[in-house]
């Protein structure tokens, strides 16, 4: 399955208020991130930075993008090893340092995976999964931040 894929979509700003970039404050953190086939995403700036709550925006995305890699290596990993999860949620969190000349970067994620499964003696495999899992991830493999994985885990059979 090695090969290069590569990713195509249309981020549009909708944010002109009727000014254009005239001023700082002028104008909305509004756009759209849109692919052929699937529903649009309304993305703005963090609150922050002038940005809406009610929109996500990027930084929300890059910890859910980790989150969601993560999580479906998981699920992978445990279908191979014929451990039924039944469930699985995540809280996961991110940590964003501002620099002075008003740039910044992440520090680090931190990922915090529950997993449902259906059998109990499945249990002691997990934490093996979940580093195999965080290895392999693409997004992990991406960033140059520190991304770590507190997982849990509980029975609920099928």
């Amino acid at each position: 399955m090695a090969g290069t894929h590569e990713y195509e979509l249309d981020v549009t700003w909708t944010g002109n208020t009727g000014t254009g970039t005239s001023g700082y404050r002028d104008y909305a953190r509004s756009h759209e991130l849109r692919a052929p086939g699937k529903p649009t995403i309304p993305g703005t700036a963090d609150p922050a930075f002038r940005g809406t709550a009610d929109r996500w925006n990027p930084e929300e995305m890059l910890v859910a993008s980790l989150s969601q890699c993560h999580m479906l290596w998981v699920l992978a990993l445990c279908a191979q090893q014929r451990i039924v999860v039944t469930g699985y949620t995540d809280h996961p969190s991110g940590t964003m340092v501002e620099t002075p000349d008003g740039g910044g970067h992440f520090a680090e994620v931190i990922l915090r995976p529950q997993v449902e499964i259906a059998d109990a003696s499945d249990a002691e495999a997990l934490p093996e999964l979940h580093e195999r899992a965080h290895h392999l991830c693409f997004i992990a493999n991406s960033v140059n931040f520190d991304v770590r994985c507190e997982p849990r885990h509980s029975v609920r059979p099928r």
